[in-house]
């Protein structure tokens, strides 16, 4: 049997689930069902590459979130074979094309692509690896496979796929594709799920690189033709492929379901009942957590008196809540979620019109992830702001210099090495400096412990753009990146 190598898609934005998903940390990258520490991505690598047949992955993501892939996987020890940077996303056809054409560069072999997104959770993991082993059975054989997962329930907020024959999840049979549904009305849904035809379309596909890029070659050419001279300029960045952004733009914006799945006479859905599910929205994660005698998902800091049949979760703050019902109450350091259950479907709306009307709480977190580590905005006014720099161990910041602020460090755990307009020296615990506007410095972590100081910034500019870098061991060499 050949290779098979996990393609991981990790794009999505989350915005669904605000305040705790933004864009600059989409859901993908949280931990977010049960008491596990481990993120959907993290999560969603882990459970497969158990199997002898599946190779270490590649993962298309977002060139913001290059550092947080990066991150992630070495914390779970694993090396990707490649780390893809898209400079936008163009949905799932042109990634799943990046990523077939960097597994050929790779190896020339024709091995197994098995598409997965990042932000999946699957609760039988058994049932999951004897579904996939019989999906890459049908795949040797030519077919373009997907996974149907058997609906328990009418959803509007799936696509369907409608097989040719009546689906037996126990002995896993495979069914040539019918057709696909598009979310349909409750009405609709409440019919179809009552045929053993139906099947929810998970997103999740089995397929020789050969064959799909063949299918993509025939009915969506513009989509290889744009892909392959995104990749032929590529750049190597570090660890990352980063895709020549003129070319990638010019790709169709399509989905792999549309461009190839709804007109192959090749198509095949295999059952799949591993308790799926991908987290939607804070309603559908409400359904598949585990719940108090009254109904309740409780995270964090809660102290709930009366409530019934809702989802509350606090970050840091202690959060009261007396004679709730079905209500989703989300708690983070600088925005708070109220929200009806069933109206939980439409706060992506509301959070693009947050971005629009200028609130920043709609794309960034107050807490910012860089390679080195990360900062959080403690408290700011016009002309001055107070963070949190933390460094991992050996983490270094770029050299840099302001022309808008000045800056007062002091170390509140670990060691820290500075360098300020050439001259070096340690700052322990309770040790601070200062940073003249126009200096050039640098911050490192020398020791093996996280590295924790406040910084003071003041002056007639704030903004992080206000960063001329001179060196940086990451390979930015744009401000702000």
């Amino acid at each position: 049997m050949p290779k098979v190598i996990p393609i991981i898609l990790s794009g999505g934005k989350g915005t669904r689930l605000w305040p705790l998903s933004r864009q600059s940390y989409p859901k993908q990258f949280l931990p977010l069902l049960g008491d596990k520490e481990q993120s959907l991505l993290q999560e969603t690598i882990t459970r497969i590459i158990e199997l002898e047949e599946v190779d270490e992955p590649i993962i298309i993501c977002n060139e913001e979130h290059r550092f947080l892939v990066a991150e992630q996987m070495r914390e779970v020890g694993i090396r990707p074979q490649a780390i893809i940077l898209e400079n936008e996303g163009r949905n799932t056809a042109p990634a799943i094309t990046l990523g077939a054409i960097k597994a050929l560069e790779i190896d020339k072999e024709d091995n197994l692509l098995l598409i997965l997104s990042a932000d999946h959770i699957i609760r039988d993991i058994d049932v999951f690896h004897k579904v996939l082993k019989e999906g890459f059975k049908y795949a040797e054989k030519e077919n373009l496979v997907t996974f149907g997962i058997v609906p328990d329930y009418p959803e509007t907020g799936y696509g369907y796929i409608e097989s040719e024959f009546v689906l037996d999840e126990e002995s896993i049979k495979g069914s040539k594709i019918k057709k696909f549904i598009e979310k349909p009305n409750i009405e609709l849904a409440k019919k179809i799920i009552k045929s053993k035809k139906f099947t929810w379309n998970s997103g999740m596909f089995v397929f020789k690189t050969s064959v799909i890029i063949k299918e993509l070659e025939e009915k969506a050419p513009l989509v290889v033709q744009q892909c392959r001279a995104a990749m032929s300029k590529s750049t190597s960045d570090l660890d990352f492929t980063r895709v020549d952004p003129k070319s990638f733009s010019m790709t169709p914006n399509i989905s792999i379901d549309i461009a190839v799945m709804e007109k192959t006479n090749n198509g095949l859905v295999v059952p799949l009942n591993a308790g799926w599910s991908d987290i939607g929205n804070w309603k559908s994660l409400w359904n598949k957590d585990k719940k108090d005698i009254l109904g309740n998902v409780v995270k964090g800091k809660v102290l709930n008196f009366e409530s019934s049949e809702c989802y509350l979760r606090s970050e840091n703050r202690l959060l009261v809540t007396l004679g709730l019902k079905s209500l989703i109450v989300v708690e983070t350091t600088d925005a708070i979620l109220v929200a009806d259950m069933e109206k939980v479907s439409n706060l992506n709306s509301i959070v693009k019109n947050l971005g629009s009307e200028g609130y920043k709480e709609g794309i960034v977190h107050k807490k910012i992830y860089r390679p080195w580590g990360s900062y959080t905005h403690l408290v700011e006014d016009k002309r001055w702001q107070v963070k949190k720099i933390e460094v991992k161990p050996g983490g270094t910041l770029s050299l840099q210099m302001h022309h808008h602020r000045s800056e007062h460090w002091t170390v509140v755990e670990g060691t820290a090495e500075v360098e300020i307009n050439g001259k070096n020296f340690i700052l322990s615990e309770n040790q601070s400096t200062f940073i003249p506007l126009g200096a050039k410095h640098r911050l490192s972590n020398p020791g093996q412990i996280y590295l924790s100081l406040i910084e003071v910034q003041s002056g007639e500019y704030l903004g992080e753009d206000d960063i001329v870098r001179f060196d940086d061991l990451y390979g930015r060499n744009i401000q702000n990146s």
